[in-house]
């Protein structure tokens, strides 16, 4: 997905929704407010206490390089933040990687196993990953200035990893395409009219989707799968491609991305009012047997200070301390948002194939499939 801009940027150029799974938005002369010390003095269960700009000399001194695996859908979805990091932190090359979060697992572990490891940290939306790397001792415990003030649920009591950014999945629409009649909730993109001009990313494809549509089918039954098959969705992958299908004006609605529900544009992107959407955290972490662990801490004190958060490209921020955009509450306060839904999904890989490939059916992704929406599969209703 594309990178987020941050919000200042976003409702200064009336951009569309911006897609995609990082945050992004430090101001080039903003440094952390925690108290200076010259050495790390960062202790089991302690927070950082330098500086952005300490931490910045430090990572110079180790040897200014930085390597970031960040899960994501195109290769320069990450623009925005190496913009960012260039113009912050000039002396300290930072190297990101994006690619899909289950590719980008799959690089670590081997690179483990070879004793080959690239990245300093890794940034994903694979969060059982963090789960399992963290009981086999990969990961570095470390909390980052301000770990206090992030949302519980946004990170591990231990600082094995922490969530760098708040994300929403849900459906979105082009004003300009629906008009008055703008859909208030997934059951209404059934109604015939839409048929032919709705786009999705593929849920057998992408987790965060799946989980999406898994609550969509708890909320509506396996009969609105059905009927949403019916409507000659077109489907792509990435989660980046329903937005971008809607923005550039080819499809009216999109469902299975990310967005930022204040923006203005071509784009609106839907926080129902009692339907279902998903809300996460998208956690990063520090290996332990990172090659530059000095310039992977400044990384994630930037990540997290304030001036990043309140700058997010959503409104939405992990920490507690942090006042979301106006008409926004805190992610973690709209039920609908079954904030605490995904982490469990994840975790349990055997009922998330299992989806997939019911999805796949329905959907007619599946070689040889009958007719998409004929198949009488109504499983787990």
């Amino acid at each position: 997905m594309p990178s987020f801009p941050s919000r200042r940027r976003l409702l200064a150029t009336g951009a569309g929704a911006a897609l995609g799974l990082s945050a992004l938005g430090t101001s080039p002369a903003s440094a952390s407010p925690v108290s200076p010390a010259s050495a790390d003095r960062t202790g089991a269960g302690a927070e950082e206490s330098r500086s952005l700009d300490e931490l910045y000399r430090a990572a110079v001194a180790e040897g200014g390089k930085l390597v970031v695996y960040a899960g994501g859908d195109t290769p320069t979805q990450q623009d925005g933040v190496r913009a960012a990091w260039r113009e912050r932190f000039p002396d300290v090359e930072l190297t990101m990687v994006v690619d899909y979060s289950k590719y980008h697992d799959v690089r670590v572990d081997n690179q483990l196993a070879t004793g080959t490891l690239v990245p300093d940290v890794v940034q994903l939306q694979t969060l059982q990953d963090f789960t399992r790397w963290k009981a086999q001792g990969r990961l570095l415990s470390y909390k980052p200035a301000g770990f206090s003030k992030v949302y519980d649920a946004f990170k591990d009591p231990q600082g094995a990893w922490v969530a760098v950014a708040a994300i929403g999945f849900s459906f979105m629409y082009g004003p300009d395409a629906v008009g008055s009649d703008a859909p208030r909730t997934p059951l209404d993109l059934l109604d015939a009219k839409w048929k032919g001009r709705i786009a999705s990313s593929y849920p057998n494809d992408d987790d965060a989707s799946l989980f999406l549509y898994s609550l969509y089918v708890k909320h509506y039954g396996w009969d609105w799968v059905a009927g949403l098959a019916a409507q000659d969705v077109r489907f792509a992958r990435g989660s980046n491609s329903p937005g971008d299908a809607v923005q550039s004006g080819q499809y009216a609605i999109g469902v299975g991305g990310a967005g930022a529900p204040l923006a203005p544009g071509p784009v609106k992107w839907v926080v129902p009012d009692s339907a279902p959407f998903m809300g996460w955290g998208q956690r990063a972490a520090i290996l332990k047997q990172a090659a530059h662990p000095t310039a992977a801490k400044l990384y994630l004190n930037w990540q997290l200070s304030k001036d990043s958060q309140q700058n997010s490209f959503n409104g939405w921020s992990v920490r507690t301390d942090v006042t979301p955009a106006a008409n926004l509450k805190p992610i973690w306060e709209y039920p609908n948002a079954n904030i605490d839904g995904f982490p469990r999904f994840m975790a349990d890989r055997a009922e998330v194939e299992r989806l997939k490939q019911t999805f796949a059916l329905y959907f007619g992704e599946a070689k040889g499939d009958p007719t998409p929406g004929v198949l009488g599969l109504h499983p787990g209703a």
